[in-house]
């Protein structure tokens, strides 16, 4: 008995278990990874302000011009707004998220372009996906402010939020809208051979999908083959969330809108981003451990 006993003793004093130490160990490589991308891709941010500062400009000029061309739109027939400029704040946020997110790529590809991209891949860093969750997190910090800089356009021009509880349910949409798009821009970056593909196909993805959601017109004024593409765009769920939240005291079973399929509810929009923001997230993951050999 006291054999065994004694036994058992050296096994685990000759054979410790390193697994949560190492389990730790790579948490906080991989942190550090993460934080040290980050801050690169913020500073070409702030040394490149004409990006940001364009990202903003050309939203408040659609926002500006397009309320006034259609000042006089019929838009309380078929909305809970009496106002096009406060129906048209909403696509204009999410228009602003979804540009922002779009171009994430295009650091991605440069990097590629110049070399740097290789000395990353060839640095002993834990995990590529760190390069994902970097771009995210980039994105994630210029799209809010440039959305603080909408949202309070929209507030001068009478569209005011609620209150603080409507404020962290629109930033959700945008933070599960951004991160699609944004997703879905890095594997654009990992597969195209250059940034004139990229720009090209962000070219010819941007007013496409922002015409073919309610962010400029509600669905009863679509034809309805196009009500069916809306009913699909992910930029409708988002506009319609934020939009009903911005002019309605809610719970998450009110009806939002209503589509080709039925009734919507915010319920429904956060989890059906949710999904699709997961969904894409694994892709970009299998895509980057695939092309470049995790």
């Amino acid at each position: 008995m006291d054999h065994t006993t004694n036994k058992d003793y050296h096994h685990l004093v000759l054979k410790p278990n390193f697994t949560t130490r190492k389990e730790v160990y790579s948490r906080v490589i991989n942190l550090q990874e993460i934080q040290g991308l980050t801050w690169r891709l913020m500073i070409q941010n702030v040394r490149r302000p004409s990006v940001f500062v364009s990202g903003v400009i050309q939203p408040l000029l659609w926002l500006l011009l397009f309320s006034a061309l259609f000042h006089n739109a019929p838009i309380q027939l078929f909305t809970s707004t009496t106002r096009y400029s406060n129906f048209l704040g909403s696509g204009v946020i999410v228009f602003t998220a979804f540009t922002g997110a779009l171009n994430s790529g295009l650091p991605i590809m440069f990097d590629r372009e110049f070399g740097f991209f290789n000395r990353i891949l060839s640095s002993p860093i834990y995990s590529k996906s760190s390069i994902v969750i970097a771009s995210l997190a980039s994105i994630f910090v210029s799209g809010y402010l440039q959305v603080t800089c909408i949202m309070y356009t929209n507030h001068l021009q009478g569209n005011i939020i609620r209150d603080l509880k409507s404020i962290i349910v629109i930033l959700i949409i945008l933070l599960l809208l951004s991160s699609i798009v944004t997703v879905v821009s890095l594997i654009l970056a990992f597969i195209l051979p250059g940034h004139i593909e990229l720009l090209a196909c962000i070219l010819l993805l941007n007013l496409p999908i922002l015409f073919s959601s309610t962010a400029l017109a509600p669905l009863a004024f679509m034809p309805s083959w196009l009500q069916f593409i809306a009913s699909i765009n992910p930029l409708t769920y988002a506009i319609e969330g934020i939009r009903y939240t911005y002019s309605n005291t809610y719970s998450l079973q009110d009806t939002v809108f209503i589509n080709v399929w039925g009734k919507v509810t915010l319920e429904h929009i956060l989890s059906t981003l949710s999904i699709t923001s997961i969904g894409t997230i694994l892709i970009s993951f299998f895509c980057i451990s695939h092309k470049f050999e995790d």
